[in-house]
């Protein structure tokens, strides 16, 4: 019961970090009349959020990699709760700002330990279950967390959002600190990869920086598209997505109960989705069914990647699992920003074609991930020793 408690503490704060990271896009225009800034400057405080978090995932995992996750976690969502609190007590632009950089550099660390540290909680075989209920907390942020925070900031403030967040952060921090157990670093099962294996992580890496970027040029432009190529009305685009996050719920929940020796093929079969929504998109752009539809598969697909991803890591890892999950993250999030950089220079030229090429950059990584297996048989019969990483990244 107590793990369970923990697992659900854990869920919670998946869904604190995304909403955190998120909220400002929902109110944009509150926050910049409050701080006397345009709207562009505001736009800076998700994008300067995820270039930190990007920069600063690997050097703090290594930095702090003698802490115990209960402490480390704890020590995180405190940093959060009071930087979200910093936010929403700014009385300026620069300390909005510096709120939300600290927040970013919790966030950095907080997805390096926060899958082995969930999946340290059961046996082996309950792995994937757990990083299901995990990262349904993080399904639930962009569906609940954010429409909530939007409404919520538009009736009584954009400042009282943030507050809610910090109360929430703090009673997540609670429960992590009294029921989480103290484990030693390096002596749970989940703290090295159960077949680790160079080749195919960093195929992983790879494939998951290509596929997120496809994933997120569409993603970006998700709204404009919705109206000027398929034609719905702006009072449709909320129900579109809250259909997009239930599907992308649904996903995350059945991609954990995929046996650990089926994740390279369920991986590649949820990548093979994603390409393949993101073909019917832009295949059935103004057709309104058909582009729904297509959209709440992308949603299923990605959720269920990122799922996926999270019990493939603990596998293939070639030393710590901590270092190779802040691998994936950095890799994840080069792939966010890379998706929105793409998508927004595609918003006045090529709209429609940005689901065309969000579909090639989905291929992409899927014939990244088909050549896995003959790039891991070529190392094989060479019977090259396998390097093991340590702690701190050094081979040994």
């Amino acid at each position: 019961m107590r793990a369970r408690i923990v697992l659900v503490a854990l869920a919670l704060s998946t869904f604190f970090y995304v909403t955190v990271e998120t909220l400002p896009i929902g109110l944009l225009p509150q926050i910049a009349d409050g701080v006397h800034v345009p709207g562009s400057s505001v736009g800076l405080l998700v994008t300067a959020y995820g270039l930190v978090v990007v920069a600063a995932t690997i050097p703090l995992t290594r930095l702090t990699h003698h802490w115990s996750r209960r402490r480390l976690l704890t020590v995180l969502l405190l940093t959060a709760t009071a930087a979200t609190a910093l936010s929403a007590l700014a009385p300026s632009y620069p300390i909005l700002l510096t709120g939300r950089l600290l927040a970013a550099l919790s966030q950095a660390l907080f997805w390096a330990v926060v899958t082995p540290a969930a999946a340290g909680l059961f046996l082996p075989a309950m792995r994937g279950r757990a990083i299901a209920i995990l990262y349904a907390g993080s399904s639930a942020g962009p569906l609940v967390g954010v429409p909530a925070g939007t409404w919520i900031g538009q009736q009584a403030g954009w400042r009282v959002p943030f507050l809610v967040l910090s109360a929430i952060g703090l009673g997540i921090a609670v429960v992590i600190a009294v029921l989480m157990p103290e484990v030693p670093p390096g002596t749970s099962h989940a703290d090295r990869g159960s077949e680790p294996d160079p080749t195919r992580f960093r195929t992983l890496v790879v494939a998951t920086a290509i596929t997120v970027t496809g994933a997120f040029t569409a993603l970006t432009v998700i709204t404009p598209f919705l109206t000027d190529v398929t034609g719905v009305g702006d009072s449709a685009i909320g129900p579109i997505l809250l259909i997009r996050g239930l599907a992308g719920l649904t996903g995350a929940i059945t991609a954990g109960f995929v046996p650990d020796r089926h994740t390279w093929r369920a991986l590649v079969a949820a990548t093979a989705l994603e390409a393949a929504a993101l073909a019917a998109t832009f295949a059935f752009a103004t057709t309104p069914v058909g582009a729904i539809a297509a959209i709440a598969l992308t949603g299923t697909a990605l959720s269920a990647l990122v799922t996926i991803m999270g019990t493939r890591v603990l596998q293939v890892a070639p030393g710590s699992t901590d270092m190779a999950s802040a691998t994936t993250s950095t890799a994840f999030n080069v792939g966010i920003t890379a998706g929105a950089l793409i998508g927004s220079l595609l918003l006045t030229t090529a709209l429609r074609s940005s689901a065309l090429l969000a579909a090639g950059f989905a291929t992409l990584g899927l014939l990244t991930l088909l050549l896995e297996p003959r790039l891991a048989a070529r190392r094989r019969p060479a019977e090259v020793p396998v390097p093991v990483l340590t702690d701190t990244g050094s081979p040994r």
